[in-house]
């Protein structure tokens, strides 16, 4: 997508996000009721729907800023589930970003002007590899002539 495109207005991306935590979270909360129902261990369902959401926190993040390692916090009841609304909102906005990136992700992030004021956009690519030239001394030998 192209910098001078338009972010998504609020409803759009309020209805993007909630379909977005809703592929995340709902399946969790199904295969964990299903544990229950097949085993009969409340507790099972709980693993399961705090495993599935941990997964969905580590697919996400990278997208929104966050650390895959932040999965492990998407393991916690609740604060998971707090976790992957988040992200599902930022994820709505996508290619634009209405949030400062990490410190890690500041060489590859743009601050962007005019009509798209307050936003940032990311370069998916890695910045091209510096290229180095061999760099001679005067007093270096050249190829071809003896050294003293």
């Amino acid at each position: 997508m192209e910098t001078n495109s338009r972010p998504r207005g609020l409803v759009g991306r309020a209805l993007l996000a909630a379909v977005l935590f809703a592929v995340a979270v709902v399946p969790a909360w199904a295969l964990g009721d299903a544990a229950e129902r097949w085993t009969g261990w409340a507790l099972l369902d709980w693993l399961v729907t705090c495993l599935l959401t941990g997964a969905a926190v580590g697919c996400m993040a990278p997208h929104g800023s966050y650390r895959r390692r932040d999965a492990v916090l998407g393991l916690v009841p609740l604060y998971g589930w707090y976790l992957v609304a988040v992200l599902s909102w930022r994820l709505a906005l996508l290619p634009l970003r209405d949030w400062e990136p990490r410190a890690d992700e500041l060489w590859r992030a743009r601050w962007l002007t005019g009509d798209l004021v307050g936003h940032w956009r990311t370069d998916t690519v890695p910045p091209p590899a510096p290229r180095s030239r061999p760099v001679r001394s005067g007093s270096a030998p050249r190829a071809g002539r003896p050294t003293r």
